[in-house]
């Protein structure tokens, strides 16, 4: 089983990291993310999943505030749009890495009551790509987890893609030896 798919099982069976979270995963507007492509075939809603449970994860263990951390994560990326489109088709003032930080906060804040915190670090993530600093130091631990997954996600997937062209190249033996052997 690939990385992702450990920390997805482990989040599912925390019953602690559950019960943070359950609000804002059975809300119709965070389902929606399960419609949009994040990473190659991630969802942007298991993306957030990931950066929820591995954030949670280390502010537990480092006795920051992990359930601010794990409900903010779980929204980061709640821009409900295919981000691959263009600008000018989405009509979005900037390019979605500039902007998306923004269009999720302003989104979770329409369906959740969020604290300070919990907006900072949705607005934040893309630090430092977006140049206004995070006041909390969750908010620059969002950064670094959001990056951390979306290399293991890319990574998982050329795994997938490199494994079945192995089983491909083995298919291709095993019915060249089958010909050889009926024609001999």
């Amino acid at each position: 089983m690939n990385e992702r798919l450990k920390t997805v099982t482990k989040a599912l069976q925390d019953t602690e990291f559950i019960d943070i979270i359950s609000e804002l995963i059975n809300n119709d507007k965070v389902m929606k993310m399960k419609n949009y492509r994040q990473h190659y075939d991630i969802s942007t809603f298991e993306h957030c999943l990931n950066v929820s449970y591995i954030s949670y994860k280390i502010c537990k263990l480092l006795k920051w505030d992990y359930k601010s951390m794990a409900r903010a994560a779980m929204l980061h990326d709640l821009f409900l749009y295919d981000w691959r489109e263009s600008k000018k088709k989405l009509n979005l003032e900037g390019y979605h890495a500039f902007v998306h930080p923004k269009i999720a906060l302003k989104n979770a804040e329409e369906t959740f009551e969020l604290n300070k915190k919990e907006k900072d670090i949705i607005l934040k993530h893309m630090w430092p790509v977006t140049f206004s600093l995070p006041k909390y130091k969750e908010s620059y631990l969002i950064t670094f987890v959001d990056k951390y997954s979306a290399i293991q996600e890319s990574i998982g997937y050329y795994q997938k893609q490199m494994e079945a062209k192995r089983l491909y190249r083995y298919a291709y033996i095993f019915l060249c030896l089958i010909f050889l052997g009926k024609i001999i």
